[in-house]
């Protein structure tokens, strides 16, 4: 369990990918914080990322790391399809930890991972980031007080990615997914943004790429059953740029237009947000912040459970089969 206040909040990271390294960057710089060690498939690039921030143990046996009593809690960056068997593990060892989105790539192991976390008592943080980027944050405040009343969101997600690569163009040894990653951001934020969790859902999906297996263009459909508010989303790994998810806010009273950390409105002005957070260093602050007050995390993996029921209903719609009862 977590270090007391006054003590550092020891970290493992588990990971030496992409968002391994992400996190290891923001955590390096963070006040209170020292991760000491780093838990990797690959050795050689585990043992660059540790020595790049100062993390004095890097393993390949994540168990074994995990159970080690100077580790009070973990980030697991690893791949999403082992995302919800680590989750577990870490649950029964004790292990407060913030899961990598997706937090598993089915909604049967996501709410199994709700179970184990009602059961063991352990914390379980998702990293749905979009909740902590300051454009969508201001937008949510805003919808929740009635001072923006948003009639249809939209987001385009790009990437080029017809070789398996990360978003630093490195090699990846698993296959990344459309739906159970990325439209599980703008999915979740969608539910998020107006908190609710009843939806109609609707999707449909392009041909499998030859070698990697999956669809490679997707589109998803969700509509508000309380307010009629609409989310359309188009997504691709085709797209040769730019990348990126960009999210269009039209409402009564305005149309916006969101990209990362910075909000424009319908005259291409930016909105300024004083005092916001980038949305990673945001979230990841949120994680030790909810530690060290023993409460549950802005994005605790029960509340991500409605975006995973709709992200099941497109899946089913997707694949032809019947929605789940």
């Amino acid at each position: 369990m977590p270090a007391p206040s006054s003590a550092p909040i020891r970290l493992c990271i588990a990971g030496e990918g992409a968002m391994g390294s992400t996190h290891a960057r923001i955590f390096a710089d963070m006040p209170g914080v020292k991760t000491v060690a780093l838990a990797a498939a690959d050795m050689s690039r585990g043992r660059q990322l540790a020595a790049q921030y100062g993390i004095p143990d890097c393993s390949d046996d994540l168990a074994a790391t995990l159970a080690r009593p100077d580790v009070d809690a973990v980030v697991l960056a690893t791949p999403s399809g082992l995302h919800a068997e680590h989750a577990e593990l870490a649950a029964r060892l004790g292990k407060p930890m913030l899961i990598e989105i997706p937090a598993a790539l089915t909604l049967a192991d996501t709410e199994r991972l709700a179970r184990v976390q009602a059961e063991t008592g352990v914390p379980m943080m998702v990293a749905h980031s979009r909740r902590f980027a300051p454009p969508h944050t201001t937008l949510r405040e805003r919808i929740q007080s009635g001072d923006f009343t948003l009639h249809h969101l939209v987001c385009e997600t790009y990437f080029f990615r017809r070789n398996n690569l990360n978003m630093f163009g490195e090699p990846r040894t698993w296959v990344d997914s459309l739906l159970w990653h990325h439209a599980c951001h703008t999915v979740d934020l969608f539910c998020w943004l107006l908190d609710e969790s009843e939806f109609d859902v609707w999707g449909q999906r392009g041909p499998d790429h030859p070698e990697l297996g999956i669809p490679m263009d997707v589109t998803v459909a969700m509509r508000s059953r309380k307010r009629g508010t609409l989310l359309t989303m188009a997504m691709s790994f085709n797209n040769k740029g730019p990348f990126g998810g960009f999210y269009r806010y039209i409402g009564e009273e305005d149309t916006y237009r969101a990209f990362r950390d910075e909000l424009t409105d319908s005259d291409g002005k930016v909105v300024e947000m004083p005092g916001a957070q980038p949305a990673f260093e945001a979230q990841d602050t949120e994680f030790i912040a909810a530690l060290r007050e023993g409460r549950p995390s802005r994005c605790d993996i029960a509340s991500v459970l409605p975006a995973m029921r709709a992200l099941d209903g497109i899946d089913r719609i997707m694949r032809g089969e019947p929605a789940a009862r």
